[in-house]
């Protein structure tokens, strides 16, 4: 017989390979041994090649149990470059092995983000391998291209699905809106439930809902706004991963206006487009972010005190009956736990929207416990890991940020607190910034920061009672504003450094 010959051991490669693409579009894989539990989770067969990435091969098993592969995704990151990133994930409990093999080119370094991340890496050749004892979300960069790494998202063993009448589930494959639109429908009292392998090719917009919940580790592929609130109370969103690779602009991850009682944690979010903030927080009260990781380019998690409603406009024109429960200001805002990525403009911010018509106030903001592995914005007015400006006639009050950790600033600031009137945004000055405390905030010196500023704008708006407690660079403790490259201007009043 002529033709092509085989060896036995070509065959079993190519056996291999039909069996790797088709465990990737079947049902989650779940095994489990007296040492725990791994979940892997498969890709719809109608993104199969569309949404791969070519650029590593991983796979992932218990320790010393079978392998298996893991879906890579392409994920596009910095809205200046738009270049894809990857991105894998799977759920564990115990103890599970992990292997990345690099399949273009050779290199000579590869690093951990962030430097605070327990993972560590044995190298063989382009072959890396890793154990990993618990829970965590962190990258791989390769001879430090932070532009086309590898983003690692293992996760804790969900909860058991919900069950009941109230609840709605998307199984693994993929799911579209109803004909002629792009979200989902939910109404008050719903749980939303994503298994593994689900990936919903739409949005939810939850304005004027209460008591709904939103949670699995299916996955939201280009929804653009992926999930906003308006006029929302009550709303627990959970464990989701939502990628806005292709949207162009505004494609934020999670959108909170004019609402109360929100919880948001364990939510993984990617964003490329310009103004695509990872979570947009405003005239908002008694919400939580937590345990979440984020690379997004514009603000990672922002808080502000914009007033326009138009939920409460529509309803108002439709009833004749002016809202009687108007926006009002932000308070008990609570980001904790949190890895961030910023590509664009600032990490963690309150500023700079407000209403002139009627001033607001943004108060009793912490943010506690972050890592941010990279920073990266080039426009001075805008940049800033940590940033507070108060424009709009808002007043901003009772802010703390601790246990902040820097790895790198490409470009920006580390700490940017300004009490101003920027002409492009704002048609007044704030209102004052006053109560901001900055404790146990190290950043390692790595990249090219400009000089940190703290500066107020006149009697009236200025910054007031600032206190800065065991801030390290390089290593250093920080005991003086030329020690820290921190500028302080005008109508700053009781600024500390100890």
């Amino acid at each position: 017989m002529s033709g092509w010959r085989y060896e036995a051991s070509d065959l079993i490669r190519i056996v291999r390979l039909v069996l790797g693409v088709v465990s990737l579009c079947v049902a989650p894989a779940a095994l489990a041994s007296p040492q725990g539990e791994l979940r892997v989770y498969p890709v719809p067969r109608e993104l199969l090649y569309s949404v791969h990435n070519d650029d590593f091969t991983v796979r992932v098993r218990e320790a010393g149990g079978d392998w298996q592969d893991l879906y890579e995704y392409r994920v596009q990151v910095d809205t200046d470059t738009r270049l894809h990133a990857s991105m894998v994930y799977f759920d564990f409990e115990g103890t599970v092995e992990l292997e990345v093999f690099r399949n273009n080119g050779r290199f000579d370094d590869v690093s951990v983000a962030p430097l605070s991340s327990g993972v560590k890496v044995d190298r063989r050749g382009n072959l890396l391998r890793m154990t990993l004892t618990r829970p965590e979300s962190f990258s791989l960069q390769f001879d430090g291209d932070r532009l086309r790494n590898l983003h690692i998202i293992a996760g804790p063993l969900p909860p058991s699905p919900p069950a009941g009448a109230h609840v709605r589930r998307f199984g693994p494959g993929l799911h579209v809106p109803p004909a002629g639109s792009d979200v989902f429908p939910v109404k008050s009292g719903e749980h939303i439930h994503l298994e593994g392998g689900a990936v919903l090719r739409g949005s939810f917009m939850l304005d004027g809902l209460s008591d709904v919940k939103i949670s699995g580790r299916g996955m939201l592929w280009d929804p653009g706004r992926a999930i906003d609130l308006e006029k929302a109370k009550s709303i627990a969103i959970s464990d989701l991963i939502l990628v806005n690779s292709y949207r162009k602009d505004a494609a934020r991850v999670i959108n909170i206006r004019n609402s109360r009682n929100v919880a948001v944690s364990g939510i993984t979010g990617f964003t490329s487009g310009k103004w695509s903030d990872g979570i947009n927080i405003s005239t908002s009260q008694h919400i939580t972010v937590e345990g979440s990781y984020l690379r997004v380019s514009d603000d990672a998690v922002v808080v502000y005190a914009v007033a326009d409603c138009p939920l409460c406009r529509q309803r108002a024109a439709q009833t004749g009956i002016p809202d009687l429960n108007p926006p009002g200001d932000t308070f008990d805002i609570t980001v904790r736990n949190m890895r961030i990525w910023n590509d664009v403009a600032h990490a963690l911010y309150v500023g700079h929207f407000g209403d002139n018509a009627d001033p607001r106030t943004i108060r009793d903001v912490t943010f506690d416990n972050i890592d941010i592995a990279n920073l990266d914005e080039d426009d001075p007015d805008w940049e800033g890991a940590i940033a507070i400006f108060s424009g709009d006639s808002t007043r901003i009050r009772n802010i703390t940020f601790s246990n902040i950790r820097v790895d790198r600033i490409e470009e920006g600031k580390l700490i940017n607190i300004v009490a101003g009137d920027n002409a492009r945004y704002n048609k007044a000055p704030g209102r004052a910034i006053e109560g901001v405390t900055l404790r146990n905030i190290s950043f390692t010196g790595e990249g090219l920061p400009s000089r940190s500023i703290i500066r107020g704008l006149s009697a009236k708006t200025a910054v007031r009672n600032v206190t800065i407690e065991n801030l390290r660079i390089g290593g250093r403790r920080i005991d003086s504003p030329a020690a820290g490259d921190i500028e302080v201007g005008q109508f700053v009043e009781g600024l500390q450094i100890r």
